[in-house]
């Protein structure tokens, strides 16, 4: 017990300061259990089952169903149809984005809805002249609440359905999740979100990026981007562009050239400098003071580069933001390493984390989930980073690549995946797996995409903390730990102590991973309701519902992270519009499970 304890403390820190990321943390974990066996009593065979988990694999299909759907349009589709009647009354904006995403995050991955919706929302935000920040955080929340409408919603119910089947053995009051098991109380759960995102959420949700704002003034990176033009005995005339750079050591990032009224783009490193040559560039202060002293240079104070100017410079350049997504190559490195510039055909003019706007020397900065780019790029590269799924461009985009055709074989898919699961003719793995064989017999996805479908870093997470529940079960752990939590018993009700084991799980959630806390709490909370003679059932549910909602940190969740960066939110915005939220749900969420099931 002592060992496997160690394992979960030492766990629980690198999950909370992540100085690796968190599914290279969980393998970790996975190899620690195998290496100490004599200790931990899980042997190789049971340290590598996450990865043939009833629940690892039906995350991993629909990860690729979601991915079907997306590629069909669909819910662009939906979005353009919304933004059309919201018009810029805020109340109708936020009804309409949490009635769609809601449904929505139900039946798909609620993180993949986000990002698919994520667009939608910006867009509607900018055409109703209020601040995206009022929209995303709610857009967060509200697939949180649509992910426990059914038990595809989100990998957690998927897991804790997995986990209650496997204590079942032990404790025949549980059993597995059927498709709709806890849908009506995701309803209760939904309409009490609801409520509070169109009340006091309101108020309580920030504004902090001003309605349409240029996105240069935005990122406040104007003084930052300016013009100078070539004097005919400047030293670097004859020079190519890459060798001036080079030589003079300076900071400096070429946007665009502009010789004899002519602009040209990337690439630009092989172009011959000429007199008379115009370079529009981005530097910080101090390389603006040295560009200033230079001999055959001259800066055009002038000139101040806005957004308009850009994007007017050249037929079909944009600024746009782009949004690191999970399961991106480039987490863990940078903009330098990566070749950002000349492999993707873009050039990145700011990086934004959170509220903080990084403008010098961002090159070297390490890149993480969220990190939101400030991007100038040809219409066409923007497309393509679009469809790439190491990005989120956050604005819609003309995607001629939507199969639009095969929506309704999307949509039938889906439905039949859901119905088979439900009416228990096949185990939702089995339903799971047949639908991503139809979506790319069907061509719905190619496949190529399949793989790129899999958010990977979840699914070794879920390999990875899997055998850490069962090494709670085998070695007593999860017994020594319900015992510190049933002796509030002899004071409380087992209501109560419901409410308590909800409140936990999800204060841990909001440090941790989701699918962590679910392994973590679930075999604690079952040995809980037995010593209290009470409904093991019950006490799963609320750890399961708690540890898919995690309101109150930026990291707590997936889709918390999603819109940190375009929302341009602070750490503790979250605490101020998600600690109200979450206390309601600590109340709302045991006493709808006292109701509907028992305690």
């Amino acid at each position: 017990m002592l060992v496997v304890v160690a394992i979960i403390v030492a766990a629980l820190v690198l999950f909370a300061t992540e100085p690796v990321p968190i599914d290279i943390t969980a393998i970790g974990v996975m190899v620690a259990l195998m290496v100490l066996e004599p200790w931990t009593q899980i042997s190789p065979a049971e340290g590598v089952s996450g990865l043939a988990n009833t629940a690892t694999v039906t995350v991993l299909a629909m990860f690729i169903l979601s991915d079907g759907v997306r590629r069909t349009g669909i819910i662009q589709l939906l979005g353009q149809r919304i933004a059309t009647i919201t018009g810029d009354d805020e109340r109708k904006q936020l009804g309409a984005i949490i009635g769609v995403v809601g449904p929505i995050s139900g039946f798909i991955n609620n993180t993949a809805a986000v990002a698919i919706l994520l667009p939608m929302v910006t867009d509607i935000a900018d055409e109703g002249k209020m601040s995206p920040s009022k929209l995303l955080l709610p857009l967060s929340y509200a697939s949180m609440f649509g992910g426990m409408l059914t038990l595809i919603g989100t990998s957690t119910n998927i897991l804790a359905s997995d986990i209650a089947a496997r204590l079942a053995t032990q404790h025949p009051s549980l059993h597995a999740f059927s498709m709709f098991e806890f849908t009506k109380l995701g309803v209760v759960v939904f309409a009490f979100g609801t409520l509070y995102l169109l009340t006091l959420g309101r108020w309580l949700v920030p504004a902090r990026i001003k309605p349409q704002e240029d996105l240069t003034e935005e990122f406040q990176i104007a003084m930052y981007l300016t013009e100078v033009v070539v004097h005919e005995d400047s030293p670097i005339v004859g020079q190519t562009v890459e060798e001036a750079i080079e030589e003079s050591d300076l900071d400096v990032d070429i946007i665009q050239l502009i010789r004899n009224g002519n602009v040209f783009l990337e690439p630009l490193a092989r172009k011959t400098i000429r007199p008379g040559d115009v370079f529009a560039i981005r530097t910080d202060r101090r390389t603006l003071v040295q560009l200033m002293g230079l001999d055959g240079l001259d800066l055009l104070p002038e000139v101040r580069v806005t957004e308009e100017r850009l994007e007017a410079a050249s037929e079909g350049q944009n600024l746009v933001e782009v949004i690191i997504s999970p399961g991106s190559s480039l987490v863990g490195e940078t903009l330098a390493s990566t070749n950002f510039r000349e492999h993707y055909d873009a050039t990145v003019l700011a990086l934004r984390r959170g509220p903080e706007v990084i403008r010098e020397r961002f090159e070297r900065v390490e890149l993480q989930v969220g990190d939101t780019l400030l991007i100038q790029a040809t219409t066409n590269s923007i497309s393509r980073l679009a469809a790439n799924p190491a990005f989120i461009v956050a604005q819609e985009v003309d995607r001629p690549e939507f199969r639009k055709s095969k929506i309704p074989l999307a949509i039938g898919i889906v439905a039949a995946v859901v119905s088979l699961a439900a009416l228990d003719v096949v185990p939702i793995m089995v339903s799971a797996l047949t639908g991503t064989l139809a979506m790319v017999v069907t061509g719905v996805l190619k496949p190529t995409e399949v793989y790129d479908a899999v958010q990977w870093d979840v699914i070794f997470l879920l390999a990875g903390v899997i055998p850490l529940g069962i090494a709670m079960e085998k070695t007593g752990t999860a017994t020594l730990l319900a015992d510190f939590v049933v002796a509030s018993g002899d004071i409380f009700p087992p209501l109560a102590v419901l409410g308590l084991f909800y409140l936990v799980t999800a204060l841990l959630t909001n440090v941790i991973s989701n699918n962590a806390s679910v392994v973590l709490m679930i075999p604690v909370a079952v040995e809980a309701a037995v010593r209290l003679d009470a409904n093991a059932f019950a006490f799963v549910l609320a750890v399961t519902f708690a540890a898919s909602t995690a309101f109150m940190t930026p990291i707590g969740y997936q889709t918390n992270l999603f819109v940190y960066g375009p929302g341009g939110y602070k750490f503790s915005d979250y605490l101020r519009a998600g600690a109200l939220l979450q206390l309601l749900f600590t109340v709302v969420t045991p006493l709808g499970i006292a109701l509907f099931w028992g305690v």
